[in-house]
């Protein structure tokens, strides 16, 4: 029997149910999500300090003049407004009047709120939905609303789309296009792991799918659609998941396959890499300034990270218990206590060259070498508050600009990384987000012998289940 998918009704009109997964910063643009569109389906493009363009198009880099944190991060919002009306200008007109039009904001993103009602109150029905996570999005829902446009919460399990609903969307029910169902587990970026989840162990997502319908189902919201995210590549493969009166209405979000398209911004090097990607490459880890647990591609950049992390050492202001010897720290040479053992440990990194003692919030040690305690201290000097509150820097958007902890130099700037991956830089040395399923670029034929399909193509392979 020929695979069959139905069109479905998104954003106030009946579309193909696939979805651009909106990925930032500068990966899911205008010209993704109106390719997208074009096909039928929904593109989404992400307005997580998304690139202004000039007069030809093509993206001008972000560049801060403010003095402050708090002056550069007022260059920031303002910047991520003009991006984010640029690329929803440019998204309506590729899409011809065909498809949705969706933005894609992280909640935890510095000024996320100024963001949306800037690029809102400037673009009016241009773009057709807004889909907004990591965090929980008690506000989108009065925000979307507002300019009558329908909204898109991603969670990652029932009890956190009963909260949002409880505590906010049940007064917006009507502008409630669907929820994403975010595995976390196997989607790309930040995801969305709470503290009873272990993240060794994956649970299977049609149970948690499940749960989740049946909470929509009890606030009477049969009728509004799922969308599955993260893990999904051929939807041959999903074919239990449509007409499924246990699962309802169901579209499918793609973030991970769209990144070798022609279209896609990505660079070669970056292109090239993914096609290299073997099957537990992607790793779930919680280095990310947000506090969230994320995935990416193992490479250098990573492996720094874990580096860091495996010369952590709790240290004491004075000596209790076995933490009896003595260790000087930081310009002013403080003296703090180690156990015996990690004295010697310490000792050890010295001589690897590992001479910067850098302590964290938790009255813990990393050690690095001189040129990485430079680059960290200078990073974190440079901070632009892109988060709402940052781990790495200490940057907060409350009154005070901080979040009262020290900085943490365990983390990383990820404005920084981003930005230069985004827009050329080495992908060995930057953080690289890709969903678990990366590895099966090198056994999909759409793919195969270096073929860089357009997104048209795409999105026709994947409503024939290909």
């Amino acid at each position: 029997m020929p695979f069959e998918l139905k069109p479905i009704r998104l954003s106030g009109a009946e579309v193909l149910p696939i979805i651009e997964g909106g990925k930032g910063i500068g990966i899911s643009t205008g010209r993704t999500s109106g390719a997208f569109a074009a096909a039928g389906a929904v593109g989404t493009f992400s307005a997580v300090n998304a690139d202004r363009v000039d007069e030809n198009g093509n993206p001008i880099p972000p560049v801060y003049h403010g003095r402050s944190r708090r002056e550069r991060f007022r260059e920031l919002v303002q910047q991520a407004i003009e991006g984010g009306i640029a690329q929803a200008k440019l998204a309506h007109e590729i899409a011809g009047g065909r498809g949705r039009i969706h933005m894609n904001v992280l909640w935890e993103m510095g000024g996320a709120q100024e963001v949306l009602h800037g690029v809102l109150s400037e673009v009016g029905d241009l773009i057709h939905g807004v889909t907004a996570g990591a965090g929980m999005p008690f506000k989108l829902a009065p925000i979307a609303a507002q300019y009558r446009c329908y909204y898109y919460p991603i969670v990652s399990s029932a009890r956190a789309f009963r909260a949002l609903w409880l505590r906010s969307y049940r007064k917006y029910r009507e502008w409630l296009g669907g929820v994403v169902y975010e595995d976390p587990w196997l989607a790309g970026g930040h995801n969305g792991l709470s503290n009873a989840e272990d993240p060794n162990k994956p649970e299977p997502p049609y149970p948690r799918v499940v749960a989740l319908r049946k909470v929509m189902n009890e606030f009477g919201l049969n009728d509004v659609p799922i969308i599955m995210a993260g893990g999904v590549w051929f939807l041959r493969e999903w074919t239990d998941w449509l007409d499924n009166p246990e699962i309802g209405p169901i579209a499918f979000q793609f973030g991970t396959r769209p990144l070798l398209t022609k279209e896609s911004p990505i660079s070669p090097a970056w292109k090239a890499r993914l096609r290299k990607v073997r099957k537990g490459d992607v790793k779930l880890n919680r280095f990310s300034p947000t506090g969230f647990w994320s995935s990416a591609v193992y490479n250098s950049f990573l492996h720094e990270l874990y580096e860091r992390a495996d010369t952590e050492m709790a240290f004491t202001d004075h000596p209790t218990g076995d933490h009896t010897e003595p260790y000087a720290i930081g310009v002013r040479r403080k003296i703090v206590y180690l156990t015996k053992h990690d004295r010697e440990r310490a000792a050890l990194y010295e001589r690897e060259g590992k001479t910067k003692a850098l302590a964290t919030p938790d009255s813990t040690l990393i050690f690095v070498t001189p040129e990485k305690a430079q680059e960290i201290r200078k990073d974190q000097l440079g901070c632009m508050g892109c988060l709402s509150q940052c781990l790495f820097s200490n940057w907060a958007t409350n009154e005070l600009g901080t979040t009262g902890k020290k900085a943490d130099p365990r983390s990383y700037c990820i404005q920084k990384t981003l930005q230069d991956i985004a827009h050329g830089g080495d992908p060995d040395k930057n953080l690289m987000f890709a969903g678990h399923n990366a590895y099966r670029f090198r056994e999909d034929p759409l793919f195969a012998d270096g073929r860089e399909p357009t997104i048209k193509e795409l999105v026709e392979a994947i409503a024939r289940g290909d």
